[in-house]
């Protein structure tokens, strides 16, 4: 899951920025308008902090940008100004909600997990492909029942595939979801083949009948293992 924090105050943005990395959250930063603007053109967030208050132009705006064009990332504006005006204005532009400053980080984070159920999980916690469920609060995978040991990463991979189950997935589409800023630095990507291949080491040993496939010349897709020969 990636998240964009749209915040000016660099003290409170680092202090989101680390309870949510220790979430297992991928997490981005813009400090100002034109930066959450150009943020907000190149790439898809799963949820974006957006602060209404920026030192270089109204986030309400930015807000007006994302519903115009069509996208989908879901929006939690967070402000230091509780008007009810701004609640109204900000959820009938398509905010997904509001939180007022100031807020434990606890409460950011249940927020978080709701508006992200809501959303791409249509309200549960767990995915289920096959017989491989996922359980994105507990971050544990099952096979047929039994818990499969995944790193990180490999849990990332797995959560972006199960929501996206017979689509075709770009592998630098892929880097940047799961990487975020830091795939922009690779100059190729054996990092994405690696987890990959782990992965579906995984998978099969576990004896999950879904596997991510590779595509040549495009990416990978998550789709229905070739059934297993009877002994």
């Amino acid at each position: 899951m990636k998240i964009l924090i749209v915040e000016d105050e660099p003290s409170l943005r680092e202090v989101i920025q680390r309870a949510l990395e220790q979430e297992g959250y991928v997490v981005e930063t813009a400090a100002d308008y034109a930066r959450a603007e150009a943020k907000i053109a190149g790439y898809d967030y799963d949820c974006i902090l957006l602060d209404i208050m920026l030192p270089d132009g109204n986030g309400l705006h930015l807000l007006e940008t994302l519903r115009r064009e069509g996208k989908r990332d879901h929006v939690i504006i967070v402000s230091a100004r509780d008007s009810l005006e701004d609640k109204v204005s900000g959820l009938e532009q398509g905010a997904d909600d509001y939180l007022a400053k100031p807020f434990h980080t606890a409460e950011l984070k249940a927020r978080i997990r709701s508006v992200l159920r809501r959303g791409r999980n249509g309200g549960d916690r767990e995915l289920v492909q096959g017989n491989v469920t996922l359980d994105t609060e507990s971050r544990r995978v099952e096979v047929a029942g039994r818990e499969i040991p995944l790193l990180k990463k490999e849990f990332d991979i797995l959560l972006y595939f199960m929501q996206r189950p017979d689509h075709l997935v770009d592998k630098a589409v892929l880097a940047e979801a799961v990487w975020g800023d830091h795939a922009d630095q690779a100059d190729n990507f054996q990092f994405v083949y690696a987890q990959i291949k782990n992965l579906r080491r995984k998978l099969s040993e576990a004896g999950a009948d879904i596997e991510i496939r590779a595509v040549y010349g495009f990416g990978y897709k998550l789709s229905c293992a070739e059934p297993r020969p009877k002994p």
